[in-house]
């Protein structure tokens, strides 16, 4: 190292096998080259230079990087400048929709920033006025309205033949299609929504549907691949088919959807077909004689009283002919 070699910041000279510290072709005792500000050595090496003078990333920050209007955080980078602050890119959004607006541009409108969608619809409100869905526009005079948007009227036309469209339009991607030329593009309809189906269907009952919108039609809970019963040109799942077309059970209730057991003219579940008395499960071969409207199995029919047993006998005769 040449004699006349001095640290950038002392102004002295270094000794013989003294650690240097060379930066931008400037020389520096390790102990001189810190921050102009903290005086600290720089974390890492890293440090930010300005006008000559170098500077830790804090202090760099604190002394000249903006504060973000909306996360009041440092902006490093890329600063965008409006409605009189500093704002990160990401941070510079509409005031009503919270789009971006770094690229897109805005408009103040009463002290906000707004995307131009926004303005118009803002301006278009304040003066009692539509804005069409399609160009975004404010609609002077006369509009179509479909599904809660508004159109200018020559802007409500089939994407594919460009036809004036009407109520029966439909939509697909975002684009509306008189129902020719949706009809030709092969897209089944939903018979529910009636709108086009585009991902799982489901054929039933002669039409097409959404999953979620093939449902049962007495508590419209959606099948989702479970199995359903069809009636009268409705769908039902089995619990609500059995209670508006099946058997009810005597001692339940409710529909039967196992076995059945049929006698005393009655419908009864195979598990619920027992004896009133000692609740003995009985079935088609099992002896039993009706009591109080319910089953009595032979064995309490025999603990009876003689002038009980005369009376049912006799009953039961008069019904059937013979007592079991």
């Amino acid at each position: 190292m040449a004699s006349t070699a001095v640290c950038s910041r002392c102004h002295d000279g270094f000794e013989r096998d003294e650690r240097i510290v060379n930066s931008g072709g400037e020389c520096w005792h390790e102990e001189c080259f810190v921050c102009a500000q903290c005086f600290q050595p720089f974390p890492e090496g890293t440090f930010f230079e300005f006008e000559g003078r170098k500077y830790c990333e804090h202090d760099f920050n604190m002394l000249f990087a903006p504060c973000c209007g909306k996360c009041k955080e440092f902006v490093i980078g890329r600063v965008i400048k409006a409605m009189n602050n500093n704002w990160h890119p990401e941070c510079f959004l509409c005031q009503l929709c919270e789009t971006q607006l770094a690229d897109t541009g805005f408009v103040k409108n009463r002290g906000r920033a707004l995307c131009h969608p926004c303005h118009l619809k803002e301006k278009a409100a304040s003066s009692g006025k539509h804005i069409c869905y399609k160009c975004h526009g404010i609609i002077e005079e006369g509009h179509i309205k479909f599904k809660m948007e508004t159109y200018h009227p020559y802007h409500f036309n089939c994407a594919s033949c460009g036809e004036e469209l009407t109520a029966s339009a439909r939509e697909l991607r975002g684009e509306l299609y008189c129902l020719p030329c949706h009809d030709k593009m092969g897209i089944p309809i939903c018979s529910a929504c009636h709108r086009p189906i585009e991902e799982r269907i489901v054929t039933a009952l002669g039409k097409q549907w959404h999953v979620e919108h093939f449902v049962c039609a007495r508590c419209e809970k959606p099948f989702l691949g479970h199995r359903h019963y069809e009636k009268n040109g409705k769908a039902y799942c089995e619990t609500h088919y059995n209670q508006l077309f099946g058997n009810m059970c005597f001692y339940c209730s409710k529909a039967i959807i196992s076995e059945m057991m049929c006698t005393m003219n009655k419908t009864w579940c195979e598990e619920h077909f027992f004896c009133s008395i000692c609740d003995t499960l009985l079935n088609t071969k099992s002896k039993f004689v009706e009591f109080d409207l319910k089953p009595a199995c032979k064995r309490c029919f025999d603990k009876f009283p003689v002038e009980m047993k005369r009376r049912l006998k006799k009953n039961e005769q008069a019904k059937f002919g013979k007592p079991k």
